[in-house]
């Protein structure tokens, strides 16, 4: 078996021995520190390192020890994916073993003797994970990770200065109706419009304005005007359509351009199968539409193939999105604004956005 073992300088010499009773016994060791027993070293530094290769799969299992493991075992259970126990006796590393599934045994250099230190390696080296009912509770931990993670990811998402949640009370208020699943397939495409409309102010709050006079029926004053800024609203088929008319409605001289995407049923990859732009692209700004940023898969090949346009100042436009879209937009495209009506928890299983509203498509058009 594969073991990681490291400790502090207090816990120097019973990693020693500990390392040395494993490579007799057969084990493939190795030893992440420290090298020698000079005070001084970051027990945290030791104990991230090495969980983190017990976490990633380097090793299935981690030994280290300190002076009284405390600081160890605290700094190794911050990584997710590690589960350190703190043991003291042959009898707690094996319930460590069979109830916690303890992935990482963290010793006391000071507390523990040698022959009891070795004994409690053994036990806990030599026992197994029982599961049954101490499964369910070892998978709520690992629910717990799951969604501080989630939580992490969102709260990342929402502090990025290129996400903008379009928060109004008359866009909140509509994004409500859209949610719920008895809202009828007229009302959905109209509020859907609606929505987009309202989004529009914000969504174009840094166009360019430019100083111009009229005659009012007083006199003549100064006045301020859109700086000849051409503009591009790109739909991705279907869904995307249902966006486009509340946007003209405010900008009714923007040129649509349309992208057709679906997903490979063996790779999962997004397939282009149709794109037309505006021939001048590169002189506009694009506001490409797709109302659920789910994985972001689409999106981002979206955005890519206008980029391949020449296109220079894109924008995502959406109603719903989930942090893990924004997340893969972002990653792939840093330079690109995303607006959002709602940014919401998490996708399930399946890839939809929860709490989400279903799938946008088949609501705007009423398909299944």
């Amino acid at each position: 078996m594969g073991i990681v073992v490291g400790s502090d300088h207090a816990g120097f010499r019973l990693k020693e021995a500990v390392r040395r009773h494993l490579v007799e016994a057969g084990h493939d060791v190795e030893d992440f520190g420290v090298e020698q027993e000079v005070p001084g070293a970051d027990y945290p530094e030791i104990a991230f390192r090495l969980a983190e290769a017990v976490a990633l799969g380097k090793a299935p299992r981690g030994i280290l020890v300190c002076g009284s493991g405390i600081g160890m075992a605290i700094a190794a259970n911050k990584v997710r994916g590690v589960y350190a126990a703190l043991c003291h006796s042959p009898f707690e590393a094996r319930l460590s073993r069979q109830h916690n599934n303890a992935n990482v045994l963290v010793l006391g250099g000071r507390i523990l003797g040698e022959g009891v230190a070795l004994e409690t390696v053994d036990v806990w080296l030599g026992t197994s994970f029982e599961g049954n009912r101490h499964l369910r509770r070892f998978r709520q931990i690992q629910d717990y990770e799951q969604r501080r993670e989630d939580a992490a990811d969102r709260a990342s998402a929402v502090t990025n200065p290129r996400l903008v949640v379009v928060d109004h009370p008359l866009i909140q208020h509509k994004v409500g109706i859209i949610r719920d699943k008895g809202t009828t397939v007229k009302e959905f495409r109209e509020l859907v419009q609606e929505i987009a409309g309202l989004m529009v102010y914000e969504v174009m709050r840094d166009l360019p304005l430019e100083d111009s006079e009229v005659e009012t029926p007083l006199e003549r004053t100064a006045v301020k005007s859109l700086a000849g800024k051409k503009l591009a609203v790109v739909p991705v088929l279907r869904a995307g359509l249902g966006m486009v008319d509340g946007i003209l409605r405010l900008v009714p001289n923007a040129k649509v351009g349309h992208i057709g995407l679906y997903r490979d049923p063996e790779s999962l990859m997004p397939v282009e199968y149709y794109c037309k732009l505006p021939g001048d692209v590169e002189d506009r700004d694009i506001f490409i539409l797709d109302p659920m940023l789910a994985t972001g898969g689409s999106a981002s090949a979206a955005i890519a193939l206008t980029k391949r346009w020449k296109a220079r100042k894109i924008s995502l436009v959406c109603l719903i999105a989930a942090p893990e879209g924004v997340q893969k937009v972002h990653q792939d495209h840093p330079d690109v604004d995303i607006f959002t009506a709602a940014l919401d928890s998490h996708l399930n299983d399946h890839g939809y956005i929860v709490p989400g509203l279903g799938d946008a498509g088949d609501r705007l058009f009423g398909t299944k």
